[in-house]
């Protein structure tokens, strides 16, 4: 009863904050400088097309009219969320938002679930083997890498790679998901033209998280290695390895409510990678959206980051009792 409880509490809580999302990124969006339905509407009427006629031609192109209270279009927008119609696109004059994003989500989780699984796994590991022999050469050049690429921001890495890998060496290509003579389909040739593509955004993004990861974890297990229970299994005469499995447990719970809000931000997208990389993923649409400003298409997109956060955040509460017993127990 207690866990029902607290799991409806959870997703009352995430329905709320979803709410004031949407309601902050509608007048958000809709105070910023410029309007291109305005434009457009602008354009008909000087071209001698009656104002009635015009804005019959907008409305029927873009799904809706900037006129009114912002109040009035807020609740309209949103009867038409609860419908589950998010709208169409301003840019792509007719299509549906939900019909782009969903064209683009494929493409960043492939990407981004990939990077991020590399940087976690290679990252905590390094970690361990920074801190357990941390006076060694090995802790020490694993300490200054990670130090390194941590320090190195995200979008002069990505720029390296297109500039070494697909300019200077010619070893990748660039601008496409795949190739555009092959056949979309879950053929031999299709995975392997996606998966050659995708090879320097997947690098850029692993390396680029990788040493956050890695001190992250160092941090962690150091505190755990003076925690007493360390102390008293070492005095029992446990092993260096079954210390390792101890600690490296123990350490990796701060670590798991971030990689499970890294998986909800994984649907924002990597805007910086998937930008210079021509990536056409969410972060890329977003990007262009923003520069197009395409309300529907931002307000989608910021409706699926926020939703995927909370549900992640929920999903960490609710695991994290799988892998600590002592708040199971509780």
């Amino acid at each position: 009863m207690n866990y029902l409880k607290f799991l409806a509490k959870k997703l009352l809580g995430g329905l709320a904050m979803v709410y004031v999302v949407v309601t902050f990124t509608f007048f958000l969006i809709r105070l910023m400088p410029g309007n291109p339905v305005l434009a457009r509407l602008t354009s008909l009427l000087q071209s001698g097309v009656p104002y009635q006629a015009a804005k019959q031609q907008v409305a029927a192109m873009y799904g809706f009219m900037p006129h009114g209270p912002l109040i009035v279009q807020y609740f309209d927008y949103l009867g038409q969320l609860l419908h589950l119609n998010l709208g169409l696109s301003i840019a792509y004059a007719g299509v549906s938002v939900t019909h782009i994003l969903m064209s683009a989500a494929p493409w960043t989780i492939f990407m981004v679930l990939l990077g991020l699984f590399f940087s976690f796994i290679l990252g905590v590991a390094a970690g361990v083997v920074a801190a357990v022999w941390r006076n060694s050469i090995i802790g020490q050049s694993s300490t200054f890498l990670a130090t390194l690429l941590h320090g190195i921001p995200q979008f002069m890495l990505a720029l390296a790679f297109l500039y070494l890998f697909t300019t200077e060496w010619r070893l990748f290509p660039f601008g496409a998901p795949y190739d555009a003579a092959i056949h979309p389909g879950f053929s031999p040739a299709f995975v392997g033209s996606v998966a050659y593509h995708a090879i320097l955004p997947i690098l850029a993004y692993a390396i680029s998280g990788y040493g956050g990861w890695t001190l992250a974890m160092k941090s962690s297990v150091i505190s755990v290695l003076g925690d007493e229970y360390i102390l008293a299994a070492e005095l029992r005469g446990l092993t260096r390895g079954i210390r390792i499995r101890y600690v490296a447990r123990n350490a990796f719970l701060p670590l798991f409510t971030s990689l499970t809000l890294s998986l909800g931000f994984m649907f924002g997208g990597a805007i910086v990678i998937e930008t210079i990389f021509d990536y056409p993923g969410l972060g890329y649409l977003l990007n262009n959206s923003i520069g197009a400003q395409d309300y529907p298409v931002m307000q989608g997109a910021f409706l699926i980051i926020t939703a995927a956060v909370i549900v992640s955040n929920i999903l960490a509460d609710l695991l994290y009792s799988l892998i600590d017993p002592r708040i199971r127990r509780a």
